[in-house]
């Protein structure tokens, strides 16, 4: 039995799942990430800075700080343990850990089709030996990993490819193992580039003197060679040799193209997003948007089902439905939290919650609700910790915002973190740069657009809706169309949850 002592605080306990036990114990992470937030804060008192990096706090942020450090004079005899950290006996080991495993496969996901004229590939294995000649025995000069991209200079065969590494440096890769990125646009142009291209589909081709098997033989042609036949019918074909011209037999013929990953570069999907700090916005709304929306023909979707969609067109063509767009929620709290799940379970639909980890606490927005949320089909994603503008940090304060609001999120879910909600819709380039680097695929920011690409997969715009909208409104904004009911028109009716939903205790 855990006893209470005077060092405990009622809002400094993050919980997450024991290894070893099927219960929860606390964690002391909010504390220590207060009090990195405030060391940093406080070293960089003494340098000037930027306006756009001016970052203030006021005694509430003090308050709170004092609070999740266990210093709350009033107490709560919450038994919640005193944090290793603040206690000079910090625990590497019970930190969550940042995984930067996916930031590499994010940034290629966020890379666009090849400009025109260029012939930039992209490794599709999980890794590709680069030889110092074109073949499997020659020297290994480099080795590239999957998202990796090289320019092709020419192809040797079909077989190997020629690139460059960059600077001065070459080498040779199997074609097997890269393929170039196009856009619908550019596939035509692309194929039709190697119109009239094949390759020797045997292990050598004898070149004869004329379109006959008794003919003189002239040469060979190695394996996987290339080739452009001048003229052809059903059994020969008349092609360049040598200081002049042959004959080899069709069926050994086979036609050439590289590998080409046609990559979607535009995305209509609409971002409907619900701010739980707009000033007059209920969220009681909601359900009655999302029956008119669903009469309009609108699919609903998450983040998640986004980062499905363009992990998956990394391997094959899949698009967004022409109907769907996604339902996001900023600004939750623990005061409106269960207002939120009850709005979203008689909506009967998922939607992606952006989640301030500063809420997470014994009297906050505790882990079991956070399940509970995840259990209802609910997508959990980053609000930052404090909810302070991004721009308005230094660097390394933001860094810390993103880094360990994602890294606890993941802890306590066990799901991947890969979205940020920027408080406010606070972006710039300054923002987007770190964000990728702390291993964010999509950032949400205000910008009211129903379209983007893949370069602003972390500025995407989002329709925010507004105390004064109704279903009509929201149904005309993202569609350009008027919705078949008008709200004073819509009947009650329940819509069918994807799934029986769970209850908050």
């Amino acid at each position: 039995m855990v006893q209470s002592s005077p060092h405990r605080s009622r809002h400094s306990a993050v919980y997450r799942r024991s290894r070893k036990h099927s219960g929860f114990r606390s964690h002391p992470f909010v504390a220590f990430l207060l009090v990195a937030s405030f060391g940093i804060l406080f070293a960089g008192c003494g340098q000037p800075q930027s306006e756009e990096d001016t970052f203030t706090f006021t005694e509430d942020d003090v308050a709170r700080f004092r609070e999740v450090a266990g210093e709350d004079e009033a107490g709560s005899g919450a038994t919640t343990e005193l944090s290793p950290v603040l206690t000079g006996q910090t625990d590497p080991e019970a930190l969550p850990k940042l995984d930067l495993s996916m930031a590499k496969t994010y940034d290629a996901v966020r890379s666009g089709p090849a400009a025109a004229g260029e012939e930039t590939y992209r490794v599709t294995n999980a890794y590709l030996n680069v030889r110092a000649e074109p073949k499997v025995t020659a020297t290994e000069v480099a080795r590239l990993t999957q998202g990796d991209t090289v320019e092709v200079r020419d192809f040797m065969d079909a077989a190997w490819a020629k690139v460059s590494l960059g600077g001065s440096k070459e080498g040779y890769v199997s074609t097997r193992y890269i393929a170039k990125l196009v856009s619908e646009e550019q596939l035509s142009a692309e194929r039709k580039k190697y119109d009239g291209v094949y390759f020797v589909d045997f292990g050598f081709l004898n070149v004869r003197k004329a379109a006959d098997a008794g003919a003189e033989k002239l040469g060979e042609l190695p394996g996987q060679a290339l080739v452009r036949p001048i003229s052809s019918d059903k059994v020969w074909a008349r092609i360049p040799f040598g200081s002049g011209e042959g004959y080899v037999a069709v069926q050994y013929l086979s036609p050439f193209s590289p590998q080409f990953l046609v990559r979607q570069d535009s995305y209509r999907l609409p971002i409907i997003h619900y701010r739980m700090s707009t000033i007059g916005f209920s969220v009681e709304d909601l359900p009655s948007h999302v029956t008119a929306l669903r009469n309009a023909g609108v699919t609903l979707w998450t983040f998640k089902d986004l980062r499905q969609l363009v992990l998956s067109q990394e391997q094959r063509d899949v698009r967004v439905p022409p109907t769907a767009a996604i339902l996001a929620i900023s600004d939750v709290t623990a005061e409106n939290v269960q207002k939120v799940a009850q709005a979203l379970k008689s909506a009967g639909v998922p939607a992606t919650l952006f989640i301030r980890t500063a809420e997470i606490g014994l009297s906050g927005i505790n882990e079991k609700t956070l399940l509970t949320l995840l259990a209802n089909g609910h997508d959990i994603q980053s609000g930052g910790h404090t909810g302070d503008d991004l721009r308005s940090l230094t660097n390394a304060q933001m860094e810390l915002e993103l880094s360990q609001s994602r890294a606890l999120l993941e802890e306590m879910t066990g799901k991947p973190v890969f979205a940020i909600g920027y408080p406010i819709g606070g972006v710039n380039d300054r923002v987007i740069e770190i964000a990728g680097k702390q291993g964010y695929l999509f950032g949400v920011g205000s910008s009211p657009e129903s379209t983007f690409s893949r370069s602003q997969f972390l500025r995407l715009p989002s329709f925010v809706v507004s105390e004064s909208m109704t279903a009509d409104d929201i149904i005309r904004t993202i569609t350009g169309k008027p919705s078949a009911l008008r709200m004073r028109d819509l009947s009650p009716r329940s819509s069918r949850p994807r799934g029986q939903y769970l209850a908050f205790a």
